[in-house]
């Protein structure tokens, strides 16, 4: 393997590299996906990963105040936009997304507003309910939908446009898993960040959202593409027995987490083809 391909095969196993340090529950769902869908949905990750990471304190760690963060966001958006129309990217994880862009038909209306949601982080401390629902669309919605246009487009010969219902489903797993973080990171937010994602909604309204979200998705992942369905199940699992943790336990200092064993064994259950779990259970 030499020129392109070689330098195409090293960015996907730098996305590869950015979702393993960073995340073991999707690293281990995105291990559960089939072989044509799992290098873009890294790709993805990847990405949003490193956006996220420029306004969440290593990019202030290294010195940079909110000028110069703002900077490095806007030329990182810029330079992913540039990267999907050109077709290469000196950035290997850009050339790992632009090239799943290219394939799966993502463009500019999911992007922009993911890297809106996360130039509000540099701008903006506390939310209300209605820019919550603008925030939560840009930095998590979209992603879900991203994921979804995988799902549908990867190895299709022409770009396919996703049933209103599984746009619906992805959107509410992504707004499920947004809000499910900040209720587990509220301490890490207001303390280290100065932020406050979810205003005055209380606890119990917020879980409550989240178990519609997650029933909503759960109810049409069996019409997902089959290399999909068992990634996304665990995925979806995973996250309602992070909301069933939430519920049980009071908030504190300590982040709410699945212990391994009961990831791995949701896991198994979903590779065996079980149905999404209730978020009760």
């Amino acid at each position: 393997m030499t020129g392109l391909a070689l330098y195409d095969r090293t960015a996907e196993d730098a996305a590869a590299a950015v979702i393993a340090a960073y995340s073991t529950s999707f690293g281990l769902a995105s291990r559960m996906l089939g072989p044509r869908v799992r290098p873009h949905v890294r790709n993805v990750y990847a990405l949003v990963r490193v956006a996220d990471e420029i306004v969440d304190g290593p990019a202030a760690a290294a010195g940079l105040d909110a000028d110069a963060e703002r900077g490095v966001l806007d030329d990182f958006e810029s330079e992913t936009l540039a990267s999907i129309e050109r077709g290469f990217s000196a950035n290997l994880v850009v050339h790992a997304f632009a090239r799943t862009a290219r394939e799966c038909d993502i463009r500019e209306d999911l992007i922009r507003p993911f890297f809106a949601s996360m130039r509000t982080d540099i701008t903006t401390s506390s939310h209300d309910g209605a820019s919550h629902d603008v925030y939560v669309y840009g930095s998590a919605e979209v992603v879900g939908l991203m994921c979804l246009q995988a799902f549908v487009n990867a190895g299709s010969p022409a770009p396919r446009i996703a049933e209103p219902h599984l746009v619906e489903g992805a959107r509410r797993l992504g707004a499920a898993f947004q809000d499910v973080n900040f209720l587990r990171d509220l301490d890490h937010d207001a303390g280290e960040l100065g932020r406050d994602y979810l205003g005055a909604s209380t606890r119990a309204d917020v879980l409550a959202r989240i178990d519609a979200d997650l029933a909503c998705a759960a109810a049409v992942i069996p019409e997902l593409p089959a290399d999909c369905r068992r990634a996304v199940t665990a995925a979806h699992d995973l996250f309602a027995a992070l909301a069933w943790r939430l519920r049980s336990e009071s908030a504190g200092d300590t982040r709410v987490r699945v212990p391994n064993p009961v990831k791995a064994a949701l896991a198994a259950r979903a590779w065996m083809g079980f149905a999404p779990r209730s978020v009760r259970a």
